[in-house]
Formats: structure tokens, sequence, C-alpha cells
């Protein structure tokens, strides 16, 4: 088995092709192999045959019918059974089913449908137990928690049968035993067992799944009967729940560690002569995806040749899905083997989406209209039925028309592939089908798991055919009729579903961004950095202070006579050029101030979004604004520079900060003495000439160098000094501050931005595997050198151990490296000084706090340090903000508000982070948090500009927030002008107004 190179070229193309062009060529393939109408006079009677026998109360079609999920109820529901079962203590239990039930009206549900009879009990069930619930988390009474706890008791029954309707078994013993008794009523069925889960975090979630699927495989070989793995039951994997770090910029790592865990299962599949499908993943894993499935492939060619039992999954939703079909066509062809090829509609379409939107994608990996998805899921159908030689076509739908549209292009064939549907799921269709066609095979995909790992996977379903476009959802309304519900899908939509990217935020462009993950797209900053040296800055020497602020000071009634328009298109032009300029300031990002591409990136990102937004913001509130006033008088409120603005920026976002601080003081008609940190002065040096070649005067922005303690305070103390822009420590902070206040003078405004002992609250309703994604991000990107990085968890002991454990597992899955390599996850901190603080402060904490776990690190870069967790007893034990890669962990039980009252205490007022189910108590803490952002069910980092304005409170600054729509304010003076416009002989426009008597 050879081991790909750590790159590899690129099989498909650019996933961000845009969609009329994608969908034409899937058209095209249909074209004169498809006749919709006849499809349609097929699926018809299936359709009415399921309305007039409909699916039991408890199935998923019946329960979208009564609580749809874009009804209250039916999030409610939702909501609901994704979190109660893991929640292991009654006080939080239920404050968890009070929040959710009290958020509809469950009496009204149910008036009408096929189940009104139990439809209406349940309701009625749900309406009562309301009652018996507190209204508030505190609320007491002994009969009234007696009544909640029944409640709660009852609700968590009704859950756990709502998902053995979905779940073939808790083991795989119990589904072999349920798929047995369904066969007994349709022998032509067979299975394909899904062991459910989250993708692992952690080694030990990996190999715990390993075993489970080695086990799995075992018995179902074991009880197999005679033929091939067509006609017998197999068994489906998901190669992210086998290794925690299954992602592009692993790659090493995953052909290292990955395959050879997968090659194990592959053999046992093999030798048990039983089909084994990888399940698809995320659109940024798909060339992984298939680099790794065609190493495996290679070795079951040459370990197991006859086999025709491998395959794996397809998404119809991915606009490359035509192109990998050929690509598993090709690698079958190369290797002489026939896989099994599932063919789905796809499981993360909202994460893709999202996820193209945040990183500012060219466009989507995916489809943005439900029926464009349904055009390529037809193209894809045609595309394996021509492969026939290579690839066994397995549909997975339960859509009528396209299984009557799939018959029609098979033809006569009915051997040499199979229909699937999800356990609990499309059972009336099937029987339709079933039943006008018998020898027609239809797979199950049956999921396996305890009630714990079911809640992800229900909700999931829920929410892909709950959606108002869904089949299963329709199919189930006898008010939308049988030919709007068949219509043709065959006609593309004229535009996207989805705002581009680009446009998310209306008439400002969104900043262009990178996907690391497409070979295409890092290999500009791969040869930026060959090419990209540190140039030396000069040091500013008190007379270039003195002669730079002379000239800043004369310079700037020009600048603020300028019109306003003409500045905010000067930051519109340096937006634009930054963005051309991306790769070479990224490759300058990471050789100066040691930031991992991924940072660099956003942080380039950032920088350009400032500049476009602050001149958005600009040309909206700092034109002249008419007031109100009596007749006979005008009155204007104008808005003008101040004069000089410091503006002193960190090391840690050397572009953004120090360019959204520049550029709004200079739109606002400042002129700006910018003091860059001097450890990473380059960057600075090289964005002024960009500001410099958009516009800006050079007598207007002068950028000087130096320390903090001479330069830096030069220039705050220079009596022409007319505002200062500090992002900082509170230590430095205050220095400006008192030295501000000790001069003579004008009144100086300052705004400050500081760090903060941010905290994250964890409740026990959370995802334990959401929560340490979260904290990962939040306290160890960048290495923790964020002001918004995570420095105190705040676990509710009911789920700490867990947490504790995950925490653990995943740090030891970190890599700390050079942050050239798109494999480092955590580069080295700034300098030597850092380094060495950050290391006695490690040390302390090994003496006095109880250790968690760190990050091995092995061939580590100078000046790094290994990310690294400690558990505290108290929150007065965390003394003082750590800037670096440190965790610390505290068990909290009792009022969490009490819990909020403590990190309130601490002074601090950055960032929290709440980790809850419970939606009234989110907005309770979020109220009590005397914080500047606060983050629900996410990371607390990476604040974007226009989207969450950033800045804190008490010791974390001043205000206002950076990248918000009060920001340019406070760079501004305001000035009113009143005009009595009767004072030449009286009030024309009045007496010009008067009727004629």
């Amino acid at each position: 088995m050879t081991t790909p190179p750590t790159s590899a070229p690129a099989r498909l193309p650019d996933p961000y092709r845009p969609e009329p062009a994608v969908l034409a060529q899937a058209l095209q393939s249909l074209h004169g192999r498809l006749d919709w109408p006849r499809a349609v006079q097929e699926a018809a009677p299936w359709v009415q045959a399921v309305r007039d026998t409909p699916a039991p109360f408890w199935a998923m079609e019946s329960l979208l019918r009564e609580y749809p999920i874009s009804s209250a109820e039916g999030l409610a529901l939702m909501r609901l059974a994704e979190a109660l079962l893991r929640v292991p203590d009654a006080e939080t239990a239920i404050a968890l089913t009070a929040d959710q039930l009290g958020r509809a009206d469950f009496d009204a549900q149910a008036a009408e449908g096929p189940h009104r009879l139990l439809a209406s009990l349940s309701a009625s069930a749900i309406a009562l137990s309301k009652k018996l619930l507190p209204e508030a988390e505190r609320e007491g009474g002994l009969l009234k928690r007696l009544g909640a706890q029944t409640v709660v008791a009852a609700t968590v029954r009704a859950i756990q049968l709502l998902g053995r309707q979905f779940v073939l078994g808790r083991s795989i013993g119990e589904a072999m035993q349920a798929a047995q008794s369904q066969r007994r009523a349709q022998p032509n069925l067979r299975f394909s067992y899904d062991m459910l889960g989250e993708g692992a975090r952690t080694e030990a979630d990996a190999q715990r799944y390993l075993a489970a699927y080695a086990q799995a495989i075992e018995r179902i070989g074991g009880a197999r009967g005679v033929g091939g793995p067509q006609a017998a039951d197999g068994i489906s994997i998901k190669l992210s729940a086998l290794f925690p770090r299954y992602e592009e910029a692993q790659r090493e790592r995953v052909f290292a560690e990955l395959v050879p865990r997968v090659v194990t299962l592959l053999d046992a599949a093999a030798r048990a002569d039983m089909n084994l499908t990888i399940d698809a993943e995320e659109s940024d894993r798909l060339e992984l995806s298939l680099d790794v499935f065609e190493t495996l492939a290679a070795h079951v060619a040459a370990t197991q040749p006859g086999w025709r039992g491998f395959g794996l999954a397809v998404q119809a939703y991915q606009t490359r899905a035509l192109d990998v079909i050929e690509a598993v066509a090709a690698i079958a062809q190369r290797h002489a083997l026939r896989f099994m090829v599932r063919l789905v509609k796809g499981a993360y379409w909202d994460g893709e989406i999202k996820r193209a939107q945040e990183l500012g994608l060219p466009g989507y990996p995916v489809f943005t209209h439900k029926h464009h998805t349904d055009i390529s899921y037809l193209a894809c159908a045609a595309a394996l039925l021509g492969h026939a030689e290579r690839i066994y076509p397995q549909f997975a739908t339960h859509n009528a028309g396209t299984i009557a549209a799939i018959l029609q292009m098979a033809g006569e064939r009915l051997a040499g592939y199979e229909f699937q549907r999800l356990h609990g799921m499309g059972e009336g269709v099937y029987r339709e089908v079933m039943a006008a066609r018998p020898a027609l095979p239809v797979r199950v995909y049956a999921p396996v798991g305890e009630h714990r790992d079911l809640l992800a996977y229900l909700v999931r379903r829920l929410l892909e055919n709950g959606a108002n476009s869904s089949f299963v959802h329709q199919l189930a309304d006898p008010a939308v009729d049988v030919d709007v519900l068949l219509a043709s899908p065959l006609q593309p939509a004229p535009t996207s579903g989805q705002p581009l990217p680009a446009e998310l935020y209306g008439t400002r462009r969104n900043s262009r961004g990178l996907d690391l993950a497409c070979p295409a797209h890092r290999a500009p900053l791969f040869e930026a950095l060959a090419t990209t040296d540190v140039a030396p800055v000069p040091l500013a020497t008190s007379a270039d202070i003195g002669a730079a602020m002379q000239r800043l000071e004369q310079s700037f009634p020009r600048w603020d006579a300028t019109p306003l328009p003409e500045r905010a298109v000067v930051l519109e032009r340096a937006a634009d050029a930054l963005e051309a300029q991306l790769a070479g300031f990224c490759a300058l990002l990471v050789r100066e101030a040691h930031k991992t591409w991924g940072d660099a990136v956003s942080e380039v990102r950032e920088a350009v979004d400032f500049c476009r937004y602050y001149a958005q913001q600009a040309r909206e509130k700092l034109a002249a604004q008419p007031l109100p006033g009596p007749t006979g008088e005008h009155n204007e409120l104008r808005l003008a520079g101040r004069g000089v603005f410091v503006c002193i920026s960190p090391w840690n976002f050397p572009l953004a900060i120090f360019t959204g601080q520049v550029v709004a003081a200079l739109v606002a008609g400042n002129t700006v003495a910018a003091k860059p940190a001097e450890q990473t002065p380059a960057v600075a040096a090289r964005m002024v000439a960009l500001l410099h070649a958009a516009g800006v005067p050079a007598d207007v922005l002068v950028l000087l160098n130096g320390p903090g303690e001479t330069v830096g305070a030069a220039l705050v103390a220079d009596a022409r000094c007319a505002g200062v822009c500090f992002t900082g420590s509170t230590a430095v902070a205050r220095r400006i501050n008192q030295t501000l206040a000790a001069k003579d003078g004008p009144i100086v405004p300052l705004i400050a931005e500081t760090g903060g002992i941010n905290a994250m609250l964890v409740d026990s309703t959370a995802l334990p595997e959401q929560v340490v994604d979260a904290v990962v991000q939040s306290a160890f990107r960048s290495a923790g050198q964020r002001c918004s990085a995570l420095r105190l968890l705040l676990v509710h002991e009911g789920v700490a151990d867990a947490v504790i454990e995950m925490i653990r597992g995943a740090l030891a899955e970190l890599r700390v490296g050079d942050p050239a390599e798109l494999a480092t996850d955590v580069g080295p901190v700034i300098d030597d000084e850092a380094h060495a603080a950050l290391g006695a402060q490690v040390e302390r904490l090994r003496r006095e706090a109880r250790f968690i776990g760190a990050t091995p690190v092995t061939a580590a870069p100078p000046r790094a340090i290994a990310p690294v967790a400690f558990e505290l007893a108290r929150i007065d034990e965390l003394r003082q903000e750590i800037f670096g890669p440190v965790l610390h962990v505290l068990r909290w039980r009792g009022d969490p508000e009490a819990v909020i009252a403590q990190v309130n205490a601490l002074g601090y007022g950055l960032t929290l982070g709440l980790q809850t189910r419970i939606d009234g108590r989110a907005l309770r803490l979020a109220q009590a948090a005397r914080v500047g952002n606060v983050y629900v069910n996410r990371n607390m980092i990476g604040a974007v500009v226009g989207v969450q304005p950033f800045g804190g409170e008490g010791l974390s600054g001043t205000g206002p927030k950076a990248g918000g729509p009060h920001y340019l304010y406070r760079f501004c003076a305001e000035r009113t002008l009143t005009v009595n416009t009767a004072a030449a002989g009286g009030n024309a426009e009045l007496l010009a107004g008067l009727s004629t008597h």
C-alpha cells in the first residue's frame, strides 16, 4: 500500500464554480434520458396510496405533520429531544423541559389530520405537563417540584420511545434481531448498519469507534447467508469517527494513522464478503476522502481483488457530485474493481452554507436550491447507471418522483442496482413501490446506538426532512396537491437561493477569503512565502516624533476639509488593494508575527472589512444632519475631525487592529501618528505604504516605530495629540490615561481596548463535543494570544469529568510547530520575554493547581509553549490574565447566575461564552454578565466587523466597540450650527405658504 504525498494535486474541479454552469452540465447529461411526465404517472398512485393509508403516529412523516419544525411547538420538541437525555441532574433537566415546553402553545395543536385523536391527546398531555413545570428556574414548592420531576421522567421516556422509531437497536445484536423481524414481512430487505456517534475528538473516541465497527463486522459477517455483498447486510463507517484530525491540513497523519485502521476493517469485511461503505463527509474533506479511498482500493486490489463489497457515499447536493462519480469510476477502472456507491442528497447543507459565508469564499460547494440538488441527483443516477460495469448503484431517496425517474432511466433492468431508505422513514412510499415492483431490492440504512448517541442523528433527520421544501414533509400534508408535490425539478432557478458570500452584507462587500483545503487556493500563499523577507523598519527618534507631529498638525485642516465621500473612497481603494495583495500580507504575517495560515487569512480579511465598514459608516453617520426646530430657523449637526490622533496597536493583530484604528481616525477627518508594536513593525509599514498608494497623503499618516516606553509615551505626552486610540494591556492603558489627564490644554479622549480574564460557562445540557470544539478554538488558537481568548472554563459538576477528559484528549491531538506549515495548529509565542513569562506562569500552576493535560511537543520552533490546562478549586485563584495557551478549569454547582456574579467580580468584561440548551438561561446570564461580547453555543473568538462589534468594559476597555456603529463618533468633534433664516425682514418661507384671501 503506497502512501500519497503530503500534498496531492486536485482530482476535482474548483468547488466554488458558478451554480448555473454546473446545472447546465447536469441537465445536458439528462437530455433524452428522462421523461418526467411519465415518471409522475408512475409515482402519483404511490403518493395517493400513502396518503390514503398514512404512516403510524410515531413515524417521521406523522410527527412532522403534527409538529412541523417551522412551528414553535416542533422546534421546542426537537430541541428537547436533542438535549434532555444527556442531562445528568434533575434540576437542570426540569429547567430545560420548562424552558422548551414553555415556548410553545400545544393546546392549539392537532385540530386536523389522520391522527387527530392521538395528536390531540399528546398535545393535551404536553399542555397539562406545562402546568406542573416551574415558570422560572428557581421557582420552588414541593408539589411543584414533584410534579416537575414526574413530567421530566415522562418526557425522557417519550423521547426514548421516539428514538426507537429511528434507531434500529441499541447494540448491533439488538439491531440484527430487529432487522430479521422486518425481513419476515419483506424478504427483499437488506440492511446497512451505521454505528451512531459524533466524530472523534480524541484518540480514545477513535479507538472506541474502531472497536465498535470491528465487532459489528464480526457479528454481521457471522450471521450472513448466501449471496455476495449486494444481497447481504453491510456496514457504513465514518472516517472522522476513526481519527480525530481527519482534515486536509493533517494529510500526513491521516495516511499514517487513519488508513491502517480502515485497512483492518476492510480486511475483515472482505473476509466476510460483506459490504463496507465509507460515509460522506463535508466538502472540505472531499479531495482527501478520494485520495484515502484510492489508497484503500489499491490495497483491496492487491489483497482481495475478487471482493465487490467496498464502496462509498456520494452527496448529490455538492456541485462536484458528477465529477466525484467519474473519479470513482476511474479508480475502479485503474484497479479492476467494482464498487458499491450510495447516492444520497447530503446531510450537512446548512453547515456548508455557513462555512462558505464565514470564510468569504467565491461561492458555495453545494446547490442553493433544493430542486437544483434534485437535478444533480438525477444526473448522478444516470451517470451511475452508465458505469454499471464498475459501479453497483445504491439510490438512497424517499422521493417518489425520483424513484420513478430512476426506474425509467434503468429501463427493463431490475438487477444491478438497489434503492435505500432510512430506518423509520419512507416506509409508506417503499411499501407501494415494492408492491408494484416485488423484485426490486431495497436496503435500509439502519442506525445503531444508545439513546444518548442518537440525539444528534435524530435532530439532523428532523431538520433535513422537516423543512417546508422536503418531500417527506409535503407528502404528509394533504394540502399540497399531488401535481405540486411531483412537479418537475428540471427548471433551474435564475438566481442563487442564498446571497453569495461576497454579497452577505448587502451594499458593503464581504472580504474575500480562501479555502485552505483547496490546493489551488493555498498555492499563492506558499509562493508568496518563498519570496517574503521581513525588512527592518527604522526606529523613530525624538526629533522624528516632533517633526512628524508638527507636520500632522499642519496638514490636519486640509485633510479635515477633504470632502467626506473622498475620504471614504480612499478607504475602499485601500480595501481593494489589500484584498488583491492577500497572499503577500499573509506571508508577512507568518514570517513576522508567527501567525498560522488560517489566522493570517482571517486577519487580512478583517483589515479589509474595517476599511469597507468604516467607509460605509462614515457616509451614513458622519455627514451633516439637519435637525428639527421652529419655523424660521435651520439647525444642523456637523461632525469634524479632532486633530492629530495617536494610534497605538498591539503585536497580536498587527494588521487588523492597526488598520482598524488608523482608517477610523482618517475617515473621521483626523491626521494619524501610527505607532505599531515594536515586535511587528514590518506589517504596519507595508500597510501604511498601501494606504499612501490608495490616496492618503504622506503628511496625513506617519508611521513611528519604536518601544512603547519611549516612542508611544512621547506621542501621548505631545501637546499636539488630540486623541489616543490604544489596544494593549490594562496597565499601559492606565498609564496613558494618567498621562492625558496630567496634560495642560484640551481634555483628550482615549479609546482603549484591553484584555480580560474571559470565561465560558458550560451547563449539563450542552453537547460535550461542541463544548470541546469551542474550548480548543477559543483557548488555544493563535497560541492563546488573543484579547478574546478563553482563560477560565466553568463546567457543571455533573458533566465535568467527561468534558475534562475530552479536553485532555483533544490537547493531545494538537500540533505545535512552524506556523509556515499547514499542519501546525499552534505556533510560537511572540518573543523571548513572553516565552519566559508564560513558562514561569505554567511552572507556578504545576505547583499550585491540578494538571489536566498538555499538547506533546517534539520538534517545535523556538519560543513554543505547549497548550496546557489546569483545574482550579476557586475562581479567585485566577489572579491575572495569562496571555498564552493556558486554560484554567473550574467545576460549579447550584445557581449559574451566582457563578456569573463571581466572574463579574474579577473586574474584567471583554468576552464570555455560554454553552447551554436552555434558551431562557442563556438570555438571563447574558443580561447578568457585565461583558462586552457574549457568545452562546459557539467559540468566543473571531469577532466579525459589523456583525459582532468588539470591545469590553470595566478593566477591559472604554468603548466604543471597534467594528460597530458607534465607533467613529469617538474620533469626531460634534458641532451644531443654528441659522435664523428669518433675520432679513421676516420668514419668507412661512409667508409664502399662506393662502390668499
